[in-house]
């Protein structure tokens, strides 16, 4: 069974179309399969608001204005004190419509660039809402990257003002030349923890370098001064949400150089209104999400930060997603019921030593995205907390999701689920026939993925090719990601397309060989990539983080796979390493081990010919 109805496509130029997704009542399980596996109360369209990102806020404020919006928990002590910061959503409105007028006050107006640069702390958020209220345009900054990594994102975004902590103004300076930046504004993690504990926090922040007395000086200004002296009343501005860019969102880089998907604020509003209706049991005003992605990040902007605010629940903050222990505490001691992540966050609870001291149980909701879930890891981590665990699938360039696996409903292991509702997903062959034509493929087919939907993004700041590459005349969005559908509509990533290790002839996928070598007993965490081989052009080789206390050798290893693959694609190279180069939320960097090896190649040639 084909879950197509068209023949062909061609990027940038017309091509035949899809069955619109309003004809298709009596076809369904033909043309799209999904749709009779989606759970009762999911729907195959949505209606999608005509307003803009920050309304989410206005409305929750309007509806719940003393429920906490935003919780940051530092430290938990005896007798149920906590080291924290909180705003209800009275005051995370008002504030973001002072830090509006403040922006106002210092040139930011409709179109402006306003980099965050924040860790996840109230700032962050009232900033990110205040800069929209201004007309302005949020663009996302990791504050972990070193000054050759900023300063082309800064340049690129043609930002003028950033908001970044004190501990950072340094780096800031250094690559401002090179940027447009005439404002920065500075806070500091210790400025919204009240008293007895402001001042032992600081200490502890100041140590860890990310806090600095900076003198007063021209360009520079204080956020806490900023909203203390802004009038309470936003700027007035007209908005387009259909056209209207709300954020640039950089790419993650794991193929390469960083680009700027352009958000608007009818792309997220999408992506908010399909989440929230994959899952319609998720409750107004009640519910609490752990946010340990960074914020910065589109999956923790939209899935943990937005879906969050569009609800009315408690945001809780955890500034750094590594602290394992801090994890566990806040899920128990805040009875967080939403707790969206990536695979490595998951595994690392699971294999924490002091996991089973805490009830987890309150737990509901779990989705999971940026890397692929190992089966085993959802399966024991439904069994620790008793909440669903599914995968899903999305890329900054759609806001992020496309696809998801029924939380309630059937989910199959292995797979990113089924289009959401309003989107349409297919697969094409990976190369175009003679006439430039890419032939969409059947059931069980593998070839590249491609996504269409009212989240996917208005296409790369300033980089109309790269744009034209990305998204087609009849606007899909081609992913990069090789993938199949099986008869039921649900969706397998089998790999990267530039990942793919092609040894002898032979294409091997990078995934499979780790599915099965995340089933090793000793292994935590493993990363496959080719390398170069003089006789087969390629070669496998696993990396590998084995589970604390065990051992393994390199050939067991390899005994392991011999048992499982085929034997072209069983790993000739093992190395075992203590961690894995990973980006901010967790996905492996696969193209960093390759480039290392690449290296090692290379020098050793080079070692050779010195050698004579």
């Amino acid at each position: 069974m084909d879950c197509l109805v068209v023949c062909c496509c061609k990027r940038s130029a017309t091509t035949a179309t899809l069955l619109h997704i309003t004809q298709r009542q009596t076809i369904m399980t033909q043309t799209y399969p999904w749709l009779a596996h989606y759970e009762p109360d999911v729907t195959p369209e949505v209606t999608i608001p005509d307003h803009t990102v920050q309304q989410f806020l206005a409305n929750a404020a309007a509806r719940f204005p003393a429920q906490t919006a935003v919780r940051m928990v530092l430290r938990y002590l005896p007798l149920g004190l906590r080291v924290q910061a909180r705003l209800s959503y009275r005051e995370l409105h008002e504030q973001s419509d002072r830090f509006a007028a403040a922006l106002a006050q210092l040139g930011v107006g409709k179109g402006s660039r306003v980099s965050i640069m924040l860790p996840n702390i109230p700032q962050q958020v009232i900033a990110y809402f205040g800069v929209l209220k201004a007309g302005a345009i949020v663009v996302n900054t990791n504050p972990t990257y070193p000054p050759h990594e900023l300063a082309p994102l800064l340049r690129s975004a043609e930002a003028e003002t950033i908001v970044t902590l004190s501990g950072l103004f340094a780096r800031v300076r250094e690559v401002q030349p090179q940027t447009a930046l005439r404002q920065i504004i500075l806070t500091d993690v210790p400025d919204r923890i009240g008293w007895p504990f402001r001042s032992s926090v600081a200490k502890q922040v100041r140590a860890s370098g990310m806090m600095a007395t900076v003198p007063p000086q021209a360009g520079v200004h204080f956020f806490s001064q900023l909203l203390a002296n802004a009038p309470v009343a936003p700027p007035s501005v007209a908005f387009a949400p259909a056209t209207d860019t709300a954020v640039f969102q950089f790419t993650g880089g794991t193929s390469g150089l960083p680009k700027a998907a352009e958000l608007t604020h009818r792309d997220l509003v999408a992506n908010v209104t399909q989440t929230g209706a994959w899952v319609p049991s998720l409750r107004p005003g009640a519910e609490k999400f752990l946010l340990a992605l960074p914020a910065f990040h589109v999956y923790g902007m939209t899935v943990g930060m937005l879906m969050c605010i569009s609800l009315g629940g408690e945001l809780v903050q955890m500034p750094d997603p590594r602290h394992t222990q801090q994890i566990l505490e806040t899920i128990a001691h805040e009875k967080i019921t939403v707790y969206p992540g990536v695979p490595a966050m998951y595994i690392a609870l699971i294999n924490h030593p002091q996991t089973a001291r805490y009830n987890l149980h309150s737990i509901r909701v779990c989705l999971s995205g940026g890397a692929a879930l190992p089966a085993e890891v959802a399966q024991q981590f439904e069994a620790i907390t008793g909440g669903k665990l599914v995968e899903g699938y999305g890329m900054s360039e759609s806001s992020p999701l496309t696809a998801g696996n029924p939380v309630f409903g059937q989910t199959k292991i292995g797979s990113v689920g089924m289009p959401f509702p309003s989107t349409e997903l297919a697969i094409i062959a990976l190369e175009p026939d003679e006439a430039g034509n890419y032939a969409f493929l059947g059931v069980d087919e593998p070839g590249e993925l491609v996504a269409r939907g009212p989240q996917v993004m208005k296409g790369y700041y300033n980089n109309p090719e790269e744009t034209r590459n990305a998204i087609d005349a009849d606007g899909w969005l081609h992913t990069g990601d090789i993938a199949k559908m099986d008869a039921d509509g649900y969706f397998y990533i089998v790999d990267r397309k530039k990942d793919l290790i092609i040894a002898s002839g032979y294409n091997i996928v990078p995934r499979e060989v780790e599915e099965v070598l995340f089933l090793h007993p000793q292994v935590m965490e493993a990363a496959v990539v080719g390398v170069p081989d003089a006789k087969r052009g390629e070669t496998v080789k696993a990396f590998v983080v084995l589970r604390a206390g065990e051992t393994a050798t390199a050939d067991e290893i390899r005994a392991f796979c011999k048992e499982r693959l085929a034997p072209y694609k069983v790993p000739a190279l093992v190395e075992f390493v203590k961690e894995l180069p990973k980006t901010q939320v967790g996905k492996v960097l696969r193209r960093v081990l390759a480039e290392e090896e690449a290296r090692k190649v290379i020098a050793s040639a080079k070692t050779e010919i010195d050698r004579g």
